[in-house]
């Protein structure tokens, strides 16, 4: 019995991990943010605190993966996956960290195949693809998506602005990375206007 009771309070002090390193990420910045930091807000020593993880790296990742589990979770009041994409885009600008991060481990697990985070993103991109182009099909089954777009291409180029966007945003915070987002789904939702 005393065993799961260590292992629920395991799983809550994990979990109380992944919620302030989140916060703090969000806050402070990706390279601003220690594993001392986050160890100390949550009474832990930095061994104790890597005791949850297999590593550092699993940390940051696992820190993404609860980043998108509440992005998953938010109500975005959006009209289709274009306007999901650009809402989630815009929240973006209020947590730099978060961003920052996701650049950071997505350029590390693009070159690195053994890196932590490069299952994450594998997984992440293909999960994406999967659920923005069925979204977008049923668009076009609909009408408002133009009969000539490919959904997994459609989907393909929106995350790849979007992603590309947050990178030059994070060299010129002046950049209106939702902005440049809408502007490529306006051009494929667009219908052709009839003839007069």
């Amino acid at each position: 019995m005393a065993r799961r009771g260590s292992y629920a309070k395991g799983i809550a002090k994990r979990e109380e991990i992944l919620t302030v390193a989140l916060d703090l990420v969000a806050s402070q910045g990706f390279r601003r943010t220690s594993i001392n930091d986050i160890a100390t807000a949550v009474g832990l020593t930095q061994a104790g605190l890597l005791h949850y993880f297999d590593s550092k790296d699993d940390l940051w990742v696992e820190i993404l993966r609860r980043r998108d589990q509440l992005d998953q979770e938010h109500d975005w009041h959006a009209a289709d996956p274009a306007a999901l994409l650009i809402a989630i885009v815009r929240h973006n600008v209020e947590v730099p960290g978060l961003v920052q991060m996701f650049v950071n481990l997505s350029a590390a697990a693009a070159t690195d195949p053994e890196h932590p985070a490069h299952a994450y993103f594998r997984e992440r991109y293909e999960r994406s693809r999967r659920d923005l182009s069925a979204d977008f099909r049923t668009m076009q089954q609909d009408g408002p998506l133009r009969p000539d777009v490919d959904p997994v291409e459609l989907t393909t180029v929106l995350l790849a602005v979007s992603d590309g966007m947050q990178l030059q945003w994070l060299f010129d915070p002046s950049y209106d990375m939702a902005r440049h987002v809408e502007l490529v789904a306006r051009l494929a939702i667009a219908q052709a206007v009839p003839a007069g």
